[in-house]
């Protein structure tokens, strides 16, 4: 798919739409995707910073779309688990950037090359306008081969 069209179509994707959350960018290769969490009224808790679930939100989707894209159609891909730090409050709109290296994918295929699953884990900042920290978020994804792929013995 082209990158361009991923973008806009995942910035109409409805759960990131109405939770103000946007991809700004998503390189050629889906290796980096910078995403931002608009602060609007519907994006703010009662006191009026930044609503921790769409802190939370704003980094669902994306290692789970860059590692499909670039591992293939012949390995699963799933969230597995998921935690956030919140370290300060949010007062501006905030921003995260994901990365994904040439080691970390050798790492996953060496892992997963005898049929077992892979857990990989990803930390995310999200960060203010003013480049703060704001949260951390740390993300578990379960990645294997599918049958077909698998040694077999």
């Amino acid at each position: 798919m082209n990158w361009k069209w991923a973008r806009r179509l995942v910035n109409f994707w409805p759960p990131l739409f109405f939770a103000g959350i946007k991809a700004t960018s998503i390189s050629e290769d889906f290796r980096r995707i910078e995403v931002v969490l608009k602060r609007l009224f519907h994006t703010r808790n009662m006191v009026g910073t930044q609503f921790g679930g769409s802190l939370f939100a704003m980094t669902d989707p994306w290692y789970m779309m860059m590692l499909t894209y670039n591992l293939g159609r012949d390995y699963f891909v799933w969230d597995k688990s998921a935690h956030i730090d919140f370290i300060a409050p949010g007062r501006t709109a905030v921003r995260a950037v994901f990365n994904l290296d040439d080691a970390t994918l050798e790492r996953i295929r060496a892992h997963t090359a005898d049929g077992k699953k892979y857990l990989p884990n990803f930390a995310i900042d999200i960060v203010d306008d003013n480049g703060h920290l704001v949260a951390r978020v740390h993300r578990t994804l379960y990645v294997r081969a599918k049958p077909h792929k698998r040694p077999q013995g």
